[in-house]
């Protein structure tokens, strides 16, 4: 009888206080609960909550405590939100946010892919663009094209990048949010924001000069010129061996410089979604 006693007491006494720690729970959390700012929370709700860290902060939240908190006046960090959210920040805020800024998209400045560029050795490492880097910068003879093992893939928050067959990636502008992370993972340097809007791209990033990348990628741009001298108000400009295009212009030239480029690196921007849905 007195063990059972002992074992009652014992159950009792640790229900006790089990209940009074969690009274005590109870109130502390009310007594030292923080009032969140009612500005923060609106930021925060007009952010898509990615926290994919675009906007230098580490996350939606963050950058909205900084605004509300005067300590960021840049209100327009947030790319990923686009216009709509630009007009809320502004709205909240009590200040006009142009909203009407190109929306930049990643895009792959390659497409020498296993079919076209030449390889100097088999790289049979962990699939990661900087690692395979390590070794002799990569195993393709250009050292300035996408080595296709994804890295940009991995750090990307909304899946917008796919390996090809071809053993490169492809980026579907209709989900880059862009965040430009796969700028900043890139060791190559091929992947780089341009406007959503631009209607053709040098699909070239090598600064070899035009014998040596002729030798190395048979769609590598040699540095002719035919497009910055025949179409001079086309926007194309040739600097260290490349190509380069400016989309101030829209002129015409543009398709024309393309039909003439004598190694077709000159193409069409737009990637279509079912196209980058299809890659191997």
């Amino acid at each position: 009888m007195d063990q059972v006693l002992r074992i009652f007491w014992g159950f009792l006494s640790t229900v006790l206080f089990g209940g009074l720690l969690g009274t005590g729970l109870a109130i502390a959390s009310r007594k030292l609960k923080v009032e969140k700012d009612e500005t923060v929370e609106a930021l925060e709700g007009a952010f898509p909550g990615l926290n994919c860290g675009a906007c230098g902060y580490a996350g939606c939240g963050s950058y909205a405590e900084a605004v509300a908190a005067g300590t960021d006046e840049d209100l327009t960090k947030c790319k990923p939100g686009g216009a709509d959210t630009l007009e809320q920040v502004g709205s909240i805020m009590g200040v006009e946010v142009d909203t009407n800024a190109a929306r930049m998209v990643a895009r792959v400045h390659c497409i020498g892919g296993s079919e076209e560029a030449v390889r100097s050795f088999n790289y049979q490492g962990i699939s990661d663009c900087t690692a395979a880097t390590v070794l002799f910068n990569g195993d393709k003879a250009c050292k300035y094209g996408c080595l296709g093992l994804g890295s940009c893939a991995g750090v990307c928050p909304v899946n917008a990048i796919s390996k090809t067959d071809n053993g490169l990636v492809v980026v579907d502008q209709d989900l880059c949010i862009s965040c430009g992370k796969c700028v900043d993972i890139c060791p190559t340097g091929v992947m780089r924001m341009i406007p959503e809007s631009a209607d053709f791209i040098v699909a070239c990033n090598s600064r070899d000069k035009g014998k040596d990348t002729k030798a190395n990628c048979k769609v590598g741009c040699i540095g002719c010129r035919i497009c910055e001298k025949k179409f001079p108000d086309a926007g194309y400009k040739v600097e260290d061996n490349l190509s380069f295009l400016s989309y101030d212009s829209k002129d015409p030239g543009r398709a024309e410089a393309a039909a003439k480029c004598p190694a077709k690196c000159i193409i069409p921007n737009k990637v279509k979604a079912e196209e980058a849905s299809n890659a191997g």
